[in-house]
């Protein structure tokens, strides 16, 4: 198993997101709920839209253009129109740094 460093813990505030974009993948979101880290696919799976700029509530995320909302945990589509899930990825806190499995 190999690990890719996507950010530091410090630059996700606990219920903030942060969107990455590292080569090789789709641009990213990082979330922290209640200091447990998640990454999922950024851009909303009905839409162009990047869920980093939706709000973040009750570990969901709502996408800002259309109201789908998503589990942040999962990545499952909860809400109409999406009906698609996020891509999620394995997490990996090693020390300050928040890494995902390859």
């Amino acid at each position: 198993m190999a690990l890719v460093s996507v950010c530091k813990t410090d630059e996700v505030a606990p219920g903030e997101s942060l969107r990455v974009e590292i080569e090789g993948y789709p641009a990213l979101a990082v979330f922290n709920v209640d200091n447990e880290y998640f990454v999922i696919d950024d851009t909303c799976t009905h839409g162009e839209a990047s869920l980093c700029d939706g709000e973040i509530e009750d570990g969901q995320v709502e996408c800002p253009w259309h109201n789908a909302r998503f589990c942040i945990k999962s990545g499952k589509a909860l809400t109409f129109p999406a009906v698609l899930p996020q891509k999620t990825y394995v997490v990996h806190v090693n020390g300050d740094s928040v890494d995902i499995d390859t």
